[in-house]
């Protein structure tokens, strides 16, 4: 009898812990929505994931994540907007600048957190970089879109028309081709611009700057960094050097940037989620940029359309790409 008393008493406590911690592991739920797929992207989403997962929040355990892909179409980012508004999440994160302003259209209530995203105060997804305001907060994927002029014009010293491609109906890159034609006005080069609506466009944005210009400059414009080996494949084709904005077009075979890390970018959006899933408010947080500058070289790109790289360029490389 005493036997039989002992297991129950032993079953019930055992039966008691499993439940206490059951009640008390609280499972979150986020929506990941991200506007195309494509490095940049793909990584500032994995840095956020990971970030959680060290800070506690992780998928599969605590953590659900629904992750969908407007795969560049901007009535489906709004479609994932609606449904992530209707499903009681914890946070949505809206990745690239098209799905965060349909997040933060159509999202009240739910913490909306936003990264590569250029100018989130052009783009109204914030009141202003210091005091968002609302339920929206998040990470800058703002460009030194100056200082990376001044690099091409390092590789090529006798520059004087630069293309630029870009999709005119993203406020993201309109904001960085406008400084990119005060900075070269400065610099005394003409730019000739290539616009796409889609990426069946490209091809042909990119055989138009053929024969106008002497170097092609791609800002972090989501339709034209997606179909990236296309504009490469026709430039080198006809031996026009390409220069882009981020250091993932860099290792597909851009000749260089000065840039951010995308990857640490998302890990940045991630330590401000965990904030936010234990109390912090979005409204009472700043957006946040990435201060952390890296030049990145491709050599073998260089190399096989017969591109000289300054020595002294290749010395303070943070990273270069030889295959």
């Amino acid at each position: 009898m005493k036997k039989t008393l002992l297991t129950g008493l032993t079953l019930s406590i055992i039966f008691l812990f499993i439940l206490t911690s059951f009640i008390g592991a609280q499972e979150y739920e986020i929506g990941i929505s991200q506007f195309v797929e494509h490095p940049s992207l793909d990584l500032a989403r994995e840095g956020f994931v990971d970030q959680l997962a060290e800070e506690g929040f992780v998928e599969g355990e605590n953590l659900q994540i629904d992750l969908q892909n407007a795969q560049a179409d901007f009535s489906t980012a709004q479609t994932i907007a609606q449904r992530f508004n209707q499903n009681n999440l914890d946070l949505v994160l809206a990745i690239a600048t098209p799905s965060a302003q349909t997040a933060a259209n159509v999202i009240s209530e739910t913490p909306v957190l936003i990264t590569a995203v250029t100018d989130p105060v052009e783009a109204g997804v914030v009141n202003s970089m210091e005091a968002p305001g609302g339920n929206v907060t998040g990470t800058t994927d703002m460009n030194p879109v100056g200082k990376q002029l001044e690099l091409i014009k390092e590789f090529l010293p006798e520059l004087k028309t630069l293309g630029i491609l870009y999709n005119p109906g993203e406020v993201n890159s309109v904001v960085q081709v406008d400084l990119a034609k005060e900075k070269a006005e400065e610099m005394g080069v003409a730019i000739e611009e290539g616009t796409v609506s889609n990426s069946s466009e490209v091809s042909l944005a990119v055989s138009s700057l053929v024969g106008n210009v002497d170097a092609i400059y791609v800002p972090t414009d989501n339709i034209i960094v997606s179909a990236m080996p296309t504009v490469l494949q026709t430039a080198y084709n006809n031996q026009i050097p390409v220069f882009a904005s981020e250091n993932n077009s860099v290792e597909q075979g851009a000749i260089a940037t000065l840039g951010i890390d995308y990857y640490q970018l998302g890990k940045q959006t991630g330590s401000m989620a965990a904030r936010i899933l234990n109390g912090a408010k979005p409204a009472e947080m700043a957006v946040e940029s990435s201060e952390e500058l890296k030049l990145y070289i491709n050599q073998k790109s260089a190399s096989e359309i017969g591109l000289e790289i300054p020595a002294d360029l290749l010395e303070a490389a943070d990273t270069i790409f030889q295959e």
